[in-house]
């Protein structure tokens, strides 16, 4: 975690946005947590900036994705919401390597694979478009968008990505196989506050994958998806090609 007087500048390369005013930077990279450790901090949580950019960010999306393609309200929500969950916009983060910007409380800082920081992740980026916004306008906030967020749109429409994986396997396994997977639990570990499941997914008997999760159905979803890579079903279609705009 850099300092609040750290160089900024190849941050803001990264991003695509020097910022006029550094003070709408700065109150975006602080999480809420950091303020409760260092009363004395100059800049407020980002809290407010993530508002204002998760506005800014659906607006744009939903713009993009009305004019470049024809398909039906449904499809296009399905896409715009694999564009701005919180996986994709945590992954997002870290491509731009400002994890370590982010200034949060010391506990924060030490969990860096829990679920808690893919959350982090993904409002400081929302805090981030709502930043550049403010800084350098709609125009700014697009050229950021359509760089870092809407460039993983072809990858999420070629492999389906949109497509929840419990769906993609079960599909994929009845359309080929005409089994349909079942998921058992094979390990249940910790107190009913902080439970871990361990959950397999079945093809008749074959155990396909395994996942884990704080929740069955968490568990179940690690499961499916590790079961579309094992059988190599992530890259089969189960859904109509997106029909682009003429």
């Amino acid at each position: 975690m850099y300092p609040p007087d750290a160089d900024y500048r190849p941050l803001e390369e990264r991003l695509g946005h020097t910022f006029s005013d550094r003070s709408f930077l700065l109150q975006a990279l602080t999480h809420r947590s950091y303020l409760n450790e260092n009363t004395d901090h100059t800049f407020p949580h980002n809290e407010r900036l993530e508002f204002l950019g998760d506005a800014v960010l659906e607006l744009i999306v939903t713009e993009h994705l009305y004019k470049t393609y024809e398909n039906d309200e449904g499809d296009l929500t399905n896409w715009r919401a694999a564009l701005v969950n919180a996986k994709t916009l945590a992954g997002i983060a870290r491509g731009l390597e400002f994890e370590d910007y982010i200034l949060m409380s010391k506990g924060e800082a030490r969990d860096k694979d829990g679920k808690a920081r893919m959350y982090i992740l993904a409002n400081a980026i929302e805090a981030i478009i709502g930043a550049i916004y403010l800084d350098g306008g709609m125009v700014a906030a697009e050229k950021f968008i359509h760089s870092c967020i809407l460039s993983q749109l072809k990858e999420i429409l070629e492999f389906e990505l949109y497509v929840d994986p419990k769906s993609k396997f079960q599909e994929t396994s009845q359309e080929l196989l005409g089994i349909t997977p079942t998921y058992k639990v094979l390990e249940e570990v910790g107190p009913d506050h902080l439970k871990e499941f361990t959950i397999g997914v079945f093809l008749d008997k074959d155990l396909v994958a395994v996942g884990k999760g704080t929740s069955k159905q968490e568990a179940q979803v690690a499961a499916a998806e590790a079961g579309l890579e094992a059988k190599q079903w992530r890259t089969r279609r189960t859904r109509e090609a997106p029909k682009e705009a003429k």
